[in-house]
């Protein structure tokens, strides 16, 4: 072989050696990222190229996929009672990605996830069409139906929770929309997506878990609960020293209580809550301190990261410099926020004798042959309180329900705890204020439910708002229908 044909030879080698190094780099190394970037449109294409697994309520799947047989998209999402449970579900499209729980179990739900490789295999043998796994929710269709039908056209959410387990029951809010209307590209899907991020009712935020709000009187349980961990009072008939109206502490400025028809001085801690005094809780809240105040609301979840798995935003109690503004948080006013989800987490720790469990969405992930891959297992959040206290709560509780102001709540036959709520807000509490109601409810036998209820309604008169009013007829219909009353 000549010199120049052997240059050539050994040219050409190196070319190939450097090919062959560039391939194994690329799909050895680089795989997952070429896989992974936002500009590759071929994993998407393979999300809607087979049926998508789906996401199950109650036995039954609440999500489908219809063929269409695209250019690019062989199937399309769609739902079942769309709005109801897109809190739950959110949505899977074409064109605009997905969310919550498309979009966290997607793995399972495309059947791109490594625990279904044996299946997919199978399926590839025989001939099979790869299928998604299905996602089966712990949400109770007819509890969420309650919860829906509830709160109807006012602008809201609801949150159930068994507090035993802290499986979410029932996962709403309003208004809502069907995911089904942007689920493809086409011109009628931009459309519906347009109009639904300008809609000032913000429908696409789920209110349940990623909207946080002064959570008014219903955080006096909080502070109660303190109250007692801290040995600052011993039962619930202990006689507070409260002043009525109270003046802040190292200011001129006077707490008053809503109504006059309210007996507020020197109240009892049971006769305060029942009729929730501010002034009551306010000077409970300075006299334990932000440190105290701050530990116990930690307890019930306060300051946390809560993953459902679909993240919820976190719920705040500040760390305040001075104790007016103490005072003022621990009424559930200042810069108090919570989500539903946590309100519901407070009651359900009270009923569970102190126990709080962490809230879990997803029971089960199983493939396509109906194999279990993955089960939920339960674990306990946090010890809030000691069962004496927590017994103590839910005496509190049962006597605003049977005294007080959540008497709206009451089911016959039915112990109910409860605690209305009714949140300032806005620039010097201009805003209408917001209706809470945060309950339990038990029966003899053994069930019990926790529910937290949020209603934001613009077209209530100001002095028709109360949680009493709006909220706790909500909480009511949830709790039978979990129950089963």
């Amino acid at each position: 072989m000549n010199k120049p044909i052997r240059r050539v030879s050994i040219f050409c080698l190196v070319l190939i050696l450097a090919l062959m190094v560039r391939t194994n780099w690329v799909q050895g190394v680089q795989a997952d990222a070429w896989a992974s970037d936002k500009n590759n449109k071929r994993q998407l294409y393979d999300r809607y190229a087979h049926p998508r697994g789906n996401i199950i309520v109650s036995g039954q799947p609440v999500t489908k996929s219809d063929f269409v047989n695209g250019l690019r998209y062989k199937y399309k999402r769609s739902w079942n009672e769309g709005p109801m449970y897109a809190p739950v579900t959110g949505y899977s499209s074409q064109a605009y990605g997905s969310s919550q729980l498309e979009n966290l179990e997607d793995g399972i739900l495309s059947g791109s996830d490594d625990r279904l490789f044996f299946r997919n295999t199978l399926d590839m043998l025989t001939g099979g069409e790869k299928r998604g796994g299905d996602v089966v929710t712990t949400i109770n269709a007819k509890v969420q139906k309650a919860a829906f039908d509830g709160l109807g056209d006012k602008k809201g959410a609801v949150v159930a929770l068994d507090p035993k387990t802290g499986a979410i029951l029932a996962l709403v809010s309003t208004p809502s929309y069907d995911p089904g209307t942007f689920a493809g590209g086409e011109d009628g899907d931009k459309k519906a997506w347009t109009d639904l991020n300008a809609d000032a009712n913000k429908p696409l935020l789920n209110r349940a878990l990623r909207e946080t709000y002064p959570p008014g009187s219903t955080f006096k349980l909080v502070t109660a609960t303190a109250a007692f961990e801290n040995g600052l009072y011993q039962n619930t008939g202990d006689a507070t020293t409260t002043p009525d109206p109270y003046k802040l502490p190292g200011t001129e400025t006077v707490l008053k209580n809503e109504s006059p028809d309210e007996r507020c001085e020197n109240a009892t801690v049971k006769s305060g809550m029942d009729q929730s005094c501010n002034t009551v809780f306010a000077k409970m809240g300075a006299d334990l301190g932000k440190e105290k105040m701050r530990a116990q609301a930690e307890k019930f979840g306060f300051n946390s990261t809560l993953d459902t798995p679909v993240r919820s935003e976190k719920s705040i109690f500040p760390d305040s410099p001075s104790l007016d503004q103490t005072a003022q948080d621990s009424i559930g006013q200042h810069d108090t926020r919570a989500t539903p989800l946590q309100m519901a987490m407070v009651a359900a720790a009270i009923a569970n004798n102190g126990s709080l469990m962490q809230p879990y969405l997803v029971d089960q992930e199983r493939s396509a042959s109906l194999t279990t891959i993955s089960k939920h297992t339960e674990k306990q959040f946090s010890q809030a309180m000691s069962p004496a206290t927590a017994q103590k709560m839910q005496d509190l509780m049962v006597s605003v329900v049977e005294n007080g102001t959540g008497k709206n709540a009451r089911i016959p036959g039915i112990q109910v705890g409860g605690k209305t709520g009714t949140a300032q807000h806005g620039e010097d509490n201009a805003g209408l204020p917001f209706a809470w109601f945060t309950s339990w409810a038990k029966t003899a036998d053994g069930q019990s439910v926790a529910v937290a209820v949020v209603v934001e309604d613009g077209s209530q008169n100001r002095d028709g708002i109360s949680g009493g009013r709006l909220a706790a007829p909500i909480a009511k219909a949830v709790m039978q229908t979990a129950l089963g009353k």
